[in-house]
Order: C-alpha cells, then structure tokens, then sequence
C-alpha cells in the first residue's frame, strides 16, 4: 500500500466520485444546510468528523465481529468450533454507528457553540440518516480496503461533501441578491444550480489516475 495509491483513494472521493455529484449520496443536507455559507462550514466539518470516525470504527467491527475469519473475536470469547458470519447484521451495525457517533458530535456542537447548533437545527441529527455516511462506510467494505484505505476514502468523501455544500451555499447567498424570477428562488434555482455543478464536476472524470 503506498502513497500514491491513498492519493489516487483521495482524489477519486472527492473529485470524481464526489458523493453528492457522482453517487447522488447526502442531497437533504446538501440542499437544506446549504443556505448560509457559515451554517454549509459547520455541517461540512460535523460531516468529515463523523464520516471519518464511521468508517474507522465500522471497518474494525466487520472486520473483527461481522466476517466469518480466524479474527472474529466472537470465534475466540466464546471457543467456536468455527467463526460465526454475522455479516447480514452489516447495515445495522453501521447504523447504530454513526448514530452513536452524531449524538457525539450533537452534544459537543450544542456546548461549544451554541450559535452554530441552533443554526444547523434538525439538520444536524439527521446526519444520523445522510446515507453519505453509511455509503461510505458500505463502499469501503464493498472495495475490500485496508484500514488505512478506510480511514482516507471516509475522510475525502466527507471532504468532497463539505466542498460541494460550501460551494452551493456560496452561490447561494449570492443568488439572494440576483434579480431571479419570483418563481424561480429558493429551491428551484438551487436544483438547477445543484445540476450546474454537477456536470462541471463531471469534467474530473476525465483524469488519468494510475494503471
């Protein structure tokens, strides 16, 4: 596993396989949250936080309570005569999670800055259900990467989703001030802005990395 191979993991999840762009993944946040530049910053830095801690922590229970190996700790604690495959257990595992892992993030917001957590509102526990983070989590067990490959593919992603939230919320906010048809504000203008970049971000498809 070198460098160059997390590079081109790095690249991949934030650019050309963006989860918002490419896999559709998150649009409830990415459209809600995106409002507000300072409100897309927070929920941006709450989101790698989670997805990060998520994919670190999920791969450690597939790979050493949910597959059917020699490292099953279930396999030893109990003396197995062969390890146990709980792997249909997958989803449900991951949910409990990063469910976990947003009531985390929510109370620590919620004390460290007040402004912020009221900002983000009914957003914030509904990363609880962005289905970017349990994607990422199920695409890093689907590729069979490493632990480190993981960690970097949870991170990007969730750097490929902050960058697309902050992005629309920076266009958004200057939109307010655009002379728009009546019937064109808010959220129609934001989906036809959301389908914008979208294909400009189709255009890193085209890079070349590795073999």
């Amino acid at each position: 596993m070198g460098v160059e191979q997390l590079f081109i993991i790095a690249v991949g999840a934030i650019f050309i396989n963006n989860f918002v762009f490419s896999q559709f993944l998150g649009i409830c946040p990415y459209i809600g949250v995106s409002k507000q530049l300072d409100s897309a910053v927070g929920m941006g830095a709450a989101v790698v936080f989670v997805m990060t801690l998520a994919s670190t922590v999920t791969w450690l229970i597939n790979e050493y309570l949910l597959q059917p190996s020699t490292k099953n700790l279930f396999f030893y604690i109990f003396s197995l005569d062969e390890p146990p495959d709980l792997s249909f257990l997958t989803t449900i595992a991951f949910i409990l999670v990063i469910a976990a892992l947003v009531q985390f993030v929510e109370m620590v917001i919620q004390k460290s800055s007040p402004a912020l957590y009221k900002a983000l509102g009914i957003f914030l526990p509904l990363i609880t259900t962005n289905c970017a983070i349990l994607g990422a989590a199920l695409i890093n067990i689907k590729k069979e990467f490493t632990f480190i490959q993981s960690i970097v593919h949870g991170s990007s992603a969730g750097i490929g989703f902050s960058i697309a939230l902050i992005l629309m919320a920076g266009i958004r906010e200057k939109l307010e001030l655009a002379d728009i048809p009546k019937s064109m504000r808010g959220i129609p203008i934001a989906f036809i802005m959301a389908g914008l970049m979208a294909i400009a971000f189709l255009g890193f498809s085209g890079l070349k990395l590795g073999n």
